[in-house]
């Protein structure tokens, strides 16, 4: 571990940052450059002490899942990224964990989408970022660990999962949660990872081996959604998903299909979050 290298790498990066890349207002007393190391500490989800303790070279080594949130939190390139993990002692992430972390582009498009919801998912429906907007729309999905990281195994092993969605919904959004899977397999020929997920899934959901068998195949681009959210009742979104060229990551833009809709969203944003359980909603269904 190279602790003044990364030191001085963090403590350059924070400063090198603008309160406005990240969503926050730049007012006039603002006297320090770049973020603040509060701010690092927030968007990083860690205590501003190690923060403090990182950019004066005093930490112990960070783990790879603090580096993972401090290159997200400070929008570093992939470039970069590798650097700080070199920096730290770690070897950066294989080609399966790169795709675990979202991409700096993708993440300063969440940035700029602002009140509007909008999430990164990596092509086997891990959440991979969230806005503020979806985390008061769906509650936190990037805690979840194992396997219930996927959205369609959720669905197919955990009946909350499909508690927000209507009865009459619920078959045509698992068949495109499966046919979604399917395309992935094919891209990912060979890779322990997909089939590793499809083995344990047909072990464990009839419903998942029965479309799973019909072999529909269909990547997620557009669709209207129905969500019964828990604070201001159902809600009728479009969903819009983006694919990165090499279809690795997605980003998920929900927005109001109706009037109804958006005074409901409205009403959530005035409301803000109190207590919002982790994974409340499940967006990643489009």
């Amino acid at each position: 571990m190279q602790r003044d290298q990364l030191a001085d790498f963090l403590r350059r990066r924070r400063e090198a940052m603008r309160p406005a890349d990240v969503g926050i207002a730049d007012g006039p007393r603002r006297r320090t450059s770049g973020l603040r190391r509060e701010e690092v500490a927030t968007l990083a989800g860690m205590s501003v002490d190690y923060v403090v303790r990182l950019e004066q070279g005093r930490s112990s080594q960070p783990s790879v899942q603090l580096l993972g949130a401090l290159a997200r939190a400070l929008r570093l390139s992939d470039d970069e990224r590798d650097h700080l993990f070199h920096l730290a002692g770690h070897q950066p992430p294989p080609a399966d964990g790169v795709a675990r972390m979202a991409r700096a582009g993708l993440i300063r498009m969440l940035d700029l989408l602002g009140d509007t919801p909008a999430l990164v998912l990596s092509d086997l429906g891990e959440v991979l970022a969230q806005n503020r907007a979806a985390l008061l729309l769906t509650g936190d999905h990037t805690g979840f660990s194992g396997d219930r990281r996927y959205a369609v195994y959720r669905w197919f092993t955990d009946p909350a999962a499909r508690a927000v969605t209507p009865p009459g919904e619920q078959e045509r959004y698992a068949r495109q949660l499966v046919a979604d899977l399917r395309a992935a397999a094919g891209r990912r020929t060979g890779d322990s990872t997909v089939a590793g997920l499809v083995d344990r899934l047909q072990a464990e959901s009839a419903d998942f081996r029965r479309i799973w068998a019909e072999h529909e195949v269909a990547v997620r681009r557009a669709d209207r959604k129905t969500l019964l959210h828990p604070r201001v009742g159902r809600l009728l979104l479009d969903c819009e998903t983006l694919v990165t060229p090499d279809q690795g990551q997605q980003l998920l833009v929900l927005t109001p299909a109706d009037a109804e809709t958006r005074e409901r969203l409205e009403l959530l944003w005035v409301i803000g979050v109190e207590e919002f359980p982790t994974g409340q909603t499940d967006p990643t269904t489009p």
